[in-house]
């Protein structure tokens, strides 16, 4: 986001989590001779819905490149002068590089929910409504994401003495832990209805985590569009990252695919 602006840093770091996050759960399964009966990368490749949605993943990975093509294109327009836009620290290389560590890394979400299942699975044996068996599973998965954020905060807290911002009575305090917390909730509740949705996806649940990486793209793309990200860059940018981002758009069309011939039993 620093690097690269809301449009692209999303595209390219998502797009990596997309189709990591879609392939590692049946990779790993291929691994350990899937003892579970799961579906595997093997199964996948031998059957018409599975090449679909690999397919789909290929193309979010195309999607990805179209618009880091657009990302090199727009430093090219700017040239020195990279301020004209409205991300004042624009850099490729390093955005690039971030975004991708970023985006692998944040895949191991979707590796936790996969392996959530026994948890699901209890939930559900339990006589909850199976719309809501994911649910406990955030409880375990997003511990880890507490702990590394709460233990770089107050290494940050130390460093910087900032302890006192908390109770600083000079900032509007009401309102940053009112937006903060407002922040919080509606992040959480992405997860609460992916949960949900993944739930009625059959045997290939795993590629709903595609799904819900592209349309995060496809609204931060809208948002960066709308806050003037791409500002200075030129006629030939603008069609690449479009085609970009519905290149992505698309992707998530062929993953339906894939899963609705499953349903079929192709």
């Amino acid at each position: 986001m620093r690097y690269l602006g809301m449009s692209l840093g999303m595209a390219i770091a998502l797009g990596y989590c997309a189709a990591f996050g879609t392939l590692i759960p049946p990779l790993f399964y291929d691994l350990v001779s899937n003892p579970e009966g799961q579906t595997t990368i093997s199964s996948l490749w031998h059957s018409a819905s599975g090449k679909t949605i690999l397919s789909g993943v290929l193309l979010c990975l195309i999607g990805i490149g179209i618009c880091g093509k657009a990302g090199v294109m727009k430093e090219k327009d700017l040239g020195d002068s990279k301020t004209a836009g409205t991300i004042l620290e624009f850099n490729l290389r390093k955005g690039v590089l971030v975004a991708t560590i970023s985006g692998i890394l944040s895949a191991c979400f979707s590796f936790g929910l996969a392996f959530g299942k026994p948890i699901a699975a209890l939930t559900e044996k339990s006589g909850v409504n199976p719309v809501f068996q994911n649910l406990p599973s955030l409880v375990v998965v997003l511990l880890g994401g507490l702990t590394t954020n709460l233990i770089w905060c107050i290494i940050l807290n130390l460093k910087n003495k900032s302890f006192q911002d908390y109770t600083n009575t000079k900032t509007p305090l009401k309102w940053n832990y009112i937006f903060c917390t407002l922040a919080g909730i509606t992040w959480y509740l992405q997860f609460f209805f992916y949960g949900m949705g993944s739930s009625k996806m059959g045997r290939y649940d795993f590629s709903s985590w595609t799904f819900h990486m592209a349309f995060i793209i496809i609204v931060s793309n809208a948002w960066g569009i709308y806050f003037q990200e791409w500002k200075g860059s030129g006629k030939n940018t603008m069609r690449i990252i479009m085609l970009g981002i519905l290149t992505v758009i698309l992707s998530t069309v062929v993953v339906g695919l894939g899963n609705y011939m499953a349903f079929n039993g192709h």
